[in-house]
C-alpha cells in the first residue's frame, strides 16, 4: 500500500527559492571580508612580533638572574631553550584565541591529539628526561671532555640544551648527541683536568735484548714533547706472545693534542728501534710437514 500526502507546491517552492542577488550580494562584500581577513593576519603577525621581542627580554632577564646567582651553565642553558619553547607556545596559543578560535575546542583538539604526539615524539620525550636527569646528576658540565662510548664522538661540552648535548672535538668540529643517549650509555668524563693517559702495546722479537729495549722505550717517552713527565710514565713487559714479546708504554697526554701526541710518540718508537737495530716483529706461522715413510 502506498501513502500519499497532499503536498503544497508553494510552499517546497518557498524552501528551496534563491535569492537572485545573492551572488552579487556576495560579491560585493567579498572586498570587506578580505579586507578584515587580511587585517587579522597583519594584526597576528604584529602581535607574533611583539611578543617574540617580550619572550627575548624575558630570557634576557633570566639569564642575568641566573648568571648573578651563579647557577651551573649546563642549567642554565637548559632552562633558557626549555622557557623559550614554553613561551612560544602560549604565545601562539593567546594569538589563536585571541582572533576567534574557541579555546575550549583548542584544548580539546590538543587534548586528543596529546596521545598520538606523544607516541611520535618519544625519542624527543626521552632526550628531554635525559637532559633532565642530566642537569639533575651533573654526570659533566658545560667545559668538561667527555668520551661516550655509543659512537665513540669526544670533545669539550659546549652547550647543554633540552634536547641535544653539543660537543667541540679536537678538531674544531660540533658534534650533536641526543639526551636520551647520554643518560642511558657510559662514558668517561676527564674533568675538567685536560688530560688523558694512553697505553700503547710494543711488540719486539724474542731475540732483543730485553733490558736494552726497556731502555730505548724510556728514552723515547723522555725525548717527546707532548708527553707530561711530571705526571709520571712507566714501560714494562706485558706478555710473551705469539711472535713477540710485548712491552707497555704508558704516559700522558694533554687531550687537547692527544692524537698528535700519540701519533708523535709512536714516530719515536719506530725511529729509536730502527737506530738501534731492534725488529718489531709481524705475526709469523711456522709449518710443519711430516711424510709418512714407506
Amino acid at each position: 500500500m502506498l501513502l500519499t500526502e497532499n503536498i503544497d507546491v508553494n510552499t517546497v517552492a518557498e524552501v528551496v527559492q534563491v535569492d537572485p542577488n545573492a551572488l552579487d550580494k556576495f560579491m560585493k562584500e567579498l572586498p570587506d571580508h578580505l579586507l578584515i581577513f587580511g587585517v587579522r593576519v597583519i594584526l597576528c603577525l604584529l602581535v607574533f612580533w611583539v611578543g617574540g621581542r617580550i619572550i627575548s627580554l624575558l630570557r634576557k632577564i633570566v639569564r642575568k638572574a641566573m648568571e648573578k646567582s651563579k647557577l651551573d651553565p649546563g642549567a642554565s642553558s637548559f632552562i633558557d631553550s626549555f622557557l623559550k619553547a614554553v613561551l612560544y607556545v602560549i604565545l601562539i596559543f593567546l594569538i589563536l584565541t585571541s582572533f576567534g578560535v574557541n579555546a575550549a575546542s583548542l584544548a580539546a583538539i590538543l587534548g586528543s591529539a596529546g596521545v598520538a604526539i606523544g607516541l611520535a615524539i618519544q625519542g624527543s620525550l626521552a632526550n628531554f628526561a635525559g637532559g633532565v636527569l642530566i642537569l639533575l646528576l651533573k654526570p659533566f658540565v658545560i667545559g668538561d671532555y667527555i668520551e661516550e662510548s655509543a659512537h665513540g664522538h669526544a670533545g669539550v661540552v659546549t652547550k647543554i640544551q633540552v634536547f641535544y648535548t653539543y660537543l667541540r672535538t679536537l678538531e674544531g668540529r660540533e658534534v650533536v648527541i641526543p639526551n636520551g643517549q647520554l643518560s642511558n650509555n657510559s662514558l668517561v668524563n676527564f674533568k675538567g683536568n685536560h688530560t688523558a693517559g694512553c697505553l700503547i702495546p710494543v711488540g719486539v722479537s724474542y731475540d732483543t735484548d730485553l733490558k736494552m729495549a726497556r731502555e730505548v722505550l724510556i728514552g723515547a717517552i723522555e725525548e717527546n714533547p707532548y708527553v707530561l713527565k711530571e705526571k709520571g710514565y712507566s714501560v714494562n713487559v706485558k706478555e710473551f706472545a705469539d711472535s713477540a714479546i710485548v712491552f707497555t708504554v704508558f704516559c700522558h697526554f694533554r687531550v687537547e693534542s692527544y692524537y698528535m701526541a700519540k701519533t708523535s710518540l709512536l714516530i719515536g718508537i719506530k725511529e729509536a728501534f730502527d737506530q738501534e737495530g731492534i725488529t718489531i716483529p709481524f705475526t709469523q706461522i711456522d709449518l710443519q710437514i711430516k711424510r709418512d715413510m714407506v
